[in-house]
């Protein structure tokens, strides 16, 4: 191969990486949005929706459900598919905040995109999502993810690595 055809090819792959680990800033932005219900009524209907989503759109089983957390099995050794733990805690003000944490153990990152997946949650939990799930359909979402340097407690976006990260 040429020398310029090598270089070709370095700045072609080069790139391709310098997109790796972006997030829409929309997207970002619903996905670190706390997820606050205001009322008993409220946070019922939102719990309730939490958990048909979680079901919809789990690849593994869900282990646990309770007033206070809903909990799937996984991740699975060096898988990309997405493990979720939803909590459910009550704020002194009387409102309730429904926690969101996704992780994948996979090495080339989770899929769906985490903070893609936790945007869906929040706008289907809200009732502002556009397409509800309906019998497990799994919506096709990009596969790169990013850490969120800045997050806050209640809430999670992994890493690109799997490791879990609270939003």
């Amino acid at each position: 191969m040429t020398k310029k055809g090598l270089l070709a090819v370095l700045c072609v792959a080069a790139a391709g990486c310098s997109t790796q680990g972006q997030v829409d800033p929309d997207v970002m932005q619903i996905a670190t949005t706390p997820l606050t219900c205001s009322s008993k009524a409220e946070c019922d209907a939102w719990w309730q929706r939490a958990q048909t989503w979680v079901t919809a759109h789990s690849k593994y089983k869900v282990e646990f459900t309770t007033d206070t957390l809903i909990q799937t099995a996984g991740p699975d050794g060096g898988k990309r598919a997405l493990a979720y733990q939803i909590t459910r805690a009550p704020n002194p003000d009387g409102t309730s905040t429904i926690g969101f944490a996704a992780h994948c153990d996979g090495s080339l990152g989770c899929k769906p995109n985490p903070w893609a997946a936790g945007a869906d949650f929040k706008q289907y939990v809200r009732g502002t999502a556009t397409d509800a799930p309906q019998g497990g359909a799994k919506p096709s979402q990009p596969t790169p993810s990013a850490m969120h340097p800045d997050a806050s407690q209640g809430q999670s976006i992994p890493g690109t690595n799997g490791e879990s990260i609270t939003q």
